[in-house]
């Protein structure tokens, strides 16, 4: 379980409050956590992730993970979030507690919560009780005054991105920032005096985060207000670096090697080898894909556990094409060659424990591959 007190939080909320309101403005305070749960079972779908919630072709699977008992776990962009035991699915929506029906992260913390990122902030399932855990907006307002970039599909409270590190302290990128749960405590990042933040970087719309084997920790910027390319920090310094000027970046996978491979919106897949000191932005190089794999509709990568490389996108030249979908090849081949494996237009990619490839592809369709056959486990795909 997580280690605060939701009873303490409820009594001291109105004396943080009153501190929050005459300390608008300043820096280095810790944010507190308002909650409120419901106790749910979910509602099974059967043997297939049933539509409920009246979502149209664009949406999607938007990510997904394996949790420690084995159960997948899928969050999508308007049917709330699936889980599956392997024989039935249960869908949990907002009548079950969520605070929005669009997921975009997930985390399986060590203590087994599933923290569940979505547009309108963020909750975490115990496996009976979904709780929603409040930043203060009045919080958020006073750090970053800017609205103009929020919409209906992105707000200052969107987690896109979750990460547990090394040291057990969570990270959260969220539409106004990147913040850090200590076990105690939410707190700004940028919050901390003592980081070199030479380029002034906001790290707002961060969508993708790793720690690599170093330690250091990797944010990839994503759509604007973000753009701020790929920015690492090494514990006291945070850096950006935009190779080829590429600012949006989509997803961080690290190979057997330890080397990161990143996924761009326009300049494909880029490679950085990190042996090589110091790392500047020469350090990320083109990284082998097929010339059929076009760079502006490059979604997402995975590394799979026999050490693949699954590149995946949305479509080819034009949306609805027979030009996009899923490959995967050896790096450390002879030949290096690239295997298509679907033409459907895939969002997100999950490799489960027993080696099957879980594809999902738009209007919320959902495939397993097990080296051979793609089956569907969407109803009406």
């Amino acid at each position: 379980m997580i280690k605060y007190s939701f009873a303490k939080i409820t009594l001291l909320l109105p004396l943080f409050l009153c501190l929050l309101t005459s300390c608008k403005g300043q820096s280095g305070k810790d944010i507190s956590v308002d909650s409120t749960s419901k106790s749910t079972s979910g509602k099974s779908t059967g043997p297939k992730l049933v539509k409920t919630q009246e979502s149209d072709e664009y949406q999607n699977i938007c990510c997904g993970l394996q949790d420690k008992s084995g159960r997948l776990w899928f969050g999508t962009s308007a049917e709330g979030l699936y889980s599956y035991d392997g024989k039935v699915f249960t869908q949990y929506t907002m009548a079950d507690g969520l605070i929005c029906n669009s997921v975009r992260s997930l985390l399986d913390d060590r203590e087994g919560n599933i923290w569940i990122g979505t547009r309108d902030g963020l909750c975490i399932f115990d496996g009976k009780t979904i709780t929603t855990v409040l930043i203060p907006k009045d919080y958020m307002t006073a750090l970053n005054s800017s609205i103009t970039y929020y919409s209906t599909q992105s707000t200052k409270e969107t987690v896109w991105s979750m990460m547990q590190d090394k040291s057990g302290k969570i990270w959260l990128g969220t539409g106004d920032g990147v913040y850090c749960y200590d076990g105690k405590y939410f707190r700004p990042f940028l919050d901390k005096r003592f980081i070199i933040n030479k380029d002034s970087l906001r790290l707002k719309m961060v969508f993708d985060m790793l720690e690599d084997k170093n330690g250091n920790i990797w944010l990839a910027s994503g759509m604007p207000p973000g753009e701020e390319g790929i920015c690492r920090f090494d514990g006291k310094t945070l850096l950006s670096f935009k190779p080829r000027q590429e600012g949006w970046f989509r997803r961080i996978i690290e190979d057997q090697n330890g080397n990161l491979i990143f996924a761009t919106r326009k300049n494909g897949v880029l490679f950085c080898d990190l042996s090589a000191d110091p790392i500047s932005e020469s350090s990320f190089v083109p990284f082998p894909q097929t010339p059929a794999l076009l760079n502006n509709s490059l979604t997402t990568l995975l590394n799979d556990k026999s050490g693949n490389i699954w590149v995946a996108s949305a479509y080819g030249k034009n949306k609805g094409d027979t030009l996009g979908g899923a490959w995967y090849f050896n790096p450390l081949a002879a030949k290096a060659t690239m295997t298509k494996v679907t033409n459907r237009e895939v969002l997100f990619m999950l490799e489960d424990k027993n080696n099957f490839m879980w594809l999902a592809t738009s209007g919320t369709g959902l495939y397993r591959y097990d080296g051979k056959n793609m089956v569907s486990f969407t109803e009406e795909n």
